[in-house]
């Protein structure tokens, strides 16, 4: 900085010109517009300005409005913009924040029926640590149907004949009417599922007759009495409903394990109120934990009681990997009651949610891979396999992600944010708020407008049929005739600038039944096996740990 200028910095501090500008204009301005009759538009600015300047200067909220009256004010907006400006201007194609914008684009042109198909070669680096591809075959096969379907429940009064690509839960409330409406829509041109989320089946679910997946959390939202607990008549009555196909008890969830909730009442709208069976304008808990059973024998009895309840739909549970124990509590119970759910979906700490703590987004619960892996390896050493249907959900967009979910267990996915970007989400971040750009994610009336809801149910049927369309052309490549042929010893992966290893030698895979046998092949089972107990949650204790 110049000599004179750091003296009159020293004089009159020049975070301060915005500021005395203004003032200068005001004075300016109004001698022209009292004296002229012109400028007066100019000289109400000004003098607006002069004010907020005051204001900044006396306020003490934000330290750098009382440093830099009026001109401070840029930072804050430059700082509300700065997402917009990163993710059109700066951020790279395949920069994931959660999701890229090659992965985004892939979603909105298999949506809108565009073509999808990419020019020249792969932008990707093949050469990084991470890279994967599955392996072709020289013999490959003709499929004459792109709807992969497999069969839940089989063998129960009422089993589900289940696309493999579904739409994952995401409760009314948290999404707007018309985005429900159009998802439902979409799923029942398709011939494909829509879970309700935890929020209950509300009218705009019915409206449709999509194919639901009544998800049961831990507020029973749907089938609870006035004190929040499980009522078994209200249950039955929603649950034999045709349009519900299956129930799957929620136990967490993967962006908030082990968080419950409160939906504040002034969002508790009439129709808010009647999906979940709580009262108008009174806030609306969901607990962090269920109170219809206390220890892993009564939640698989509870399981058979929800299903004998619904006629004998098929019955399971989702549930995010937390303590290994816990899990293989559960799996302990269902060995020693005889009692297995249909299904099981795992969640990854990777997937979405509508708010939750920094922390639990970031740090909290195991992603998709670790989490589908451990459930899929003790049901194999359980020799439970074969009873038990896997579903997952977590950052599952394209044809690629269904078939690596599917080498490592899986027996179909579930997407959220995937159906989320076919309605037209533009990744804003600010679903918390109830401002969504988009009118997906809000209660505004008025915002959700946005939604023409048969045109964006044509997008979420067509998101969900181009991307089948794509897993089918990988199957064929493969040499298979389904995705469930896909194994971990298709999927290749760099692991460094000169190596790479199939999946089938990287990740450790039990053997049927090695469990029932008493082998613990890996250092999970060895150590936290032994310390599993079927009639609680809670870690053996000690004296009990001797008699393994």
């Amino acid at each position: 900085m110049p000599a004179w200028l750091e003296r009159l910095n020293s004089q009159f501090p020049l975070r301060y010109a915005a500021w005395l500008l203004s003032a200068l204009g005001a004075l300016l301005s109004l001698f022209t517009w009292v004296g002229f009759g012109v400028g007066g538009w100019f000289a109400l600015v000004c003098v607006a300005l002069t004010a907020l300047g005051a204001r900044d200067a006396r306020q003490t909220r934000h330290s750098v409005l009382r440093n830099y009256p009026v001109i401070g004010h840029l930072r804050f907006l430059l700082e509300f913009v700065r997402p917009e400006i990163r993710q059109y201007f700066i951020e790279g194609d395949h920069d994931a924040a959660p999701f890229s914008r090659h992965q985004r684009s892939l979603v909105y042109q298999r949506a809108k029926g565009d073509s999808d198909k990419r020019p020249f070669g792969t932008q990707i680096d093949v050469s990084r640590q991470g890279y994967e591809w599955i392996n072709h075959s020289l013999t490959p096969t003709e499929l004459g149907s792109h709807d992969f379907r497999i069969t839940i429940g089989e063998g129960r009064p009422q089993p589900y004949s289940a696309s493999i690509f579904n739409i994952s839960a995401m409760s009314y409330g948290a999404l707007s009417g018309n985005a429900i409406l159009a998802l439902n829509a979409g799923a029942k041109q398709g011939g494909f599922a829509h879970d309700t989320g935890e929020g209950s089946i509300s009218s705009f679910h019915r409206q449709h007759g999509g194919d639901l997946i009544w998800e049961i959390g831990s507020g029973y939202f749907g089938c609870r009495n006035a004190e929040g607990r499980f009522d078994a008549e209200r249950f039955s009555a929603n649950a034999r409903d045709p349009q519900v196909k299956m129930i799957e008890l929620k136990l967490s969830q993967g962006a908030k394990p082990g968080h419950g909730g409160l939906l504040p009442g002034a969002k508790v709208t009439a129709e808010v109120a009647a999906a979940r069976g709580v009262p108008i304008g009174v806030d609306c808990v969901s607990p962090s934990r269920h109170s219809a059973f206390d220890t892993p024998i009564g939640m698989m009895k509870f399981i058979d009681e929800l299903r004998t309840l619904s006629g004998g739909k098929p019955t399971g549970f989702k549930l995010c990997i937390g303590h290994p124990w816990e899990w293989f509590a559960i799996a302990k119970a269902m060995v020693e009651t005889g009692i297995t759910p249909d299904f099981i979906v795992i969640d990854g700490a990777e997937g979405g949610t509508g708010a939750a703590p920094l922390e639990f987004i970031d740090h909290m619960g195991a992603p998709l891979q670790e989490g589908l892996l451990l459930v899929h390896n003790t049901l194999v050493g359980l020799n439970l396999r074969s009873r038990i249907k896997l579903g997952c959900a977590g950052k599952v967009v394209s044809a690629f992600d269904i078939a690596r979910m599917m080498a490592l267990g899986a027996d179909w996915c579930n997407a959220a944010r995937g159906f989320m970007f076919a309605l037209g989400c533009i990744q804003a971040q600010n679903c918390h708020t109830g401002n969504c750009p988009t009118g997906v994610a809000t209660q505004d009336k008025r915002r959700e407008r946005a939604i023409v809801v048969p045109t964006k149910a044509e997008r979420v049927y067509r998101f969900h049929e181009n991307t089948l369309l794509a897993l089918q052309e990988l199957v064929q490549a493969a040499g298979l005739t389904h995705p469930g042929q896909i194994t971990a010893s298709h999927i290749v992966r760099r692991s460094s600038d000169h190596e790479v290893k199939l999946l089938a030698n990287l990740l450790p895979f039990l053997k049927p039944g090695v469990l029932l046998a008493g082998e613990l092949p890996h250092r999970v089972f060895e150590v936290y096996w032994p310390k599993a107990r079927a009639d609680s949650f809670a870690m053996a204790p000690e004296e009990a740990l001797a008699a393994f």
